[in-house]
């Protein structure tokens, strides 16, 4: 019967991660999946989160579905952190939020949406980006192309190769970005590279479609919604996908959004009605239990202090790992240019080593990393950064 289904050949990331944990060694470093873990090496329990979940306990009641879009009181939190509660874009109504199956399915929920209103539409993503956005929009059936981003040879951005990419875009056209944190490779746009970007996507007439997975690792929670209140204050259109998998380090409760600024509040309504109806085609209803974490702890004033100054130490040791590691890396190979590591900002870095010094870092130092070079910064502590200096030295050294 199913002799013709083609072999799934897994998921690059999700493999590494399997071959990491067969690897025998003691003291193999993975630095390839993208979770936050704390100095020990642990996924953290955030005291915010720990606090709204006990709260929680004491109340259990019935779980009946939630609505189509979700928990009322998730959404508007969602719409308060992004925006601002008090922008214009909130206050007038002409936002229409869901609650999505994480960052994800709020992909793949606007990609449903836009397939079916802009079917003559193509998708345009950054080189490289997450490999997940490739295949969820061609799943979605859009043809998706690729618009300059990463330069191998700065190890920053091919900023005016990108912006003359997307000028010359026909309108319509739905362009992918990073709001901020890039991934895989850490490198953001500036605010005045924005505003830039920003004037393009107006004249141009063009659909953006930003991804914010990491608001808070990068500059902070206002700083890195910088991209997204832009764009609303100079009235474009735009879809903004959100998650609090890593910020709430909630990664199994998938927990996001997905929110559409429109041009008024009748337009936001019939968006919100067929994002329904695109749920509905899908999932029906999203769950319940951390949506209701997340909005408890973002709209109680003692928890929302608590989780802001959880996640800035959170960004911040992520800093320090990032300086650590360029330190240890120049103390081995003095004169070799390695800024990268503490200009790239997030979660993730392009660390510049090719397939095959990837394969060594794993090979011969028990050190974790994607082919590509992306490291996740958040999997380096003070227990290891000075090995894993170490075994990029090496590697970097041998060419």
């Amino acid at each position: 019967m199913f002799l013709h289904v083609d072999p799934y050949p897994g998921d690059p990331i999700l493999t590494l991660n399997e071959d990491f944990q067969k690897d025998p060694r003691t003291d193999k470093i993975n630095l390839s999946i993208g979770i936050y873990f704390d100095e020990q090496g642990r996924l953290p329990v955030m005291d915010a989160v720990r606090q709204a979940e006990s709260a929680m306990l004491s109340q259990i009641g019935p779980k009946p579905y939630l609505p189509m879009t979700g928990n009322p009181a998730y959404r508007e939190a969602v719409q308060h952190l992004l925006f601002g509660a008090d922008h214009e874009a909130v206050r007038s109504g002409r936002i229409a939020t869901i609650q999505t199956l994480g960052g994800s399915g709020g992909l793949k929920v606007g990609g449903d949406f836009l397939k079916r209103y802009f079917p003559n539409s193509q998708v345009w993503v950054s080189d490289p980006t997450w490999d997940n956005h490739r295949a969820m929009f061609e799943g979605a059936g859009f043809q998706v192309n690729t618009y300059p981003y990463y330069d191998p040879e700065t190890k920053g951005l091919k900023f005016d190769a990108m912006l003359s990419a997307i000028d010359a875009l026909p309108a319509q056209s739905i362009v992918l970005l990073h709001a901020c944190c890039h991934n895989p490779t850490g490198v953001d746009l500036n605010q005045a590279q924005w505003r830039q970007l920003i004037e393009v996507i107006q004249r141009r007439r063009l659909l953006p479609y930003l991804d914010i997975a990491y608001q808070g690792f990068g500059d902070g929670i206002e700083e890195d919604a910088f991209a997204l209140r832009a764009l609303a204050d100079a009235g474009v259109s735009f879809f903004v996908a959100n998650s609090f998998s890593k910020s709430f380090s909630l990664y199994g409760e998938r927990v996001g959004g997905l929110s559409v600024v429109c041009p008024d509040k009748a337009q936001a309504q019939l968006v919100l009605g067929q994002l329904m109806s695109a749920v509905r085609r899908n999932y029906s209803s999203p769950p319940t239990h951390g949506s209701q974490i997340v909005a408890r702890v973002l709209q109680t004033p003692d928890l929302r202090q608590m989780w802001e100054s959880e996640l800035t130490q959170m960004r911040d040791r992520i800093k320090v790992m990032r300086q650590r590691l360029y330190d240890g890396v120049v103390a081995r190979l003095p004169g070799r240019d390695v800024r990268y590591f503490i200009d790239q900002r997030g979660m993730f870095s392009y660390t510049g080593v090719s397939p095959q010094q990837a394969d060594a870092l794993r090979e011969q130092h028990g050190v974790y990393v994607l082919r590509s070079g992306r490291m996740c910064a958040a999997g380096l502590n003070a227990n290891n950064v000075d090995r894993v200096a170490e075994a990029f030295a090496a590697v970097l050294r041998a060419g």
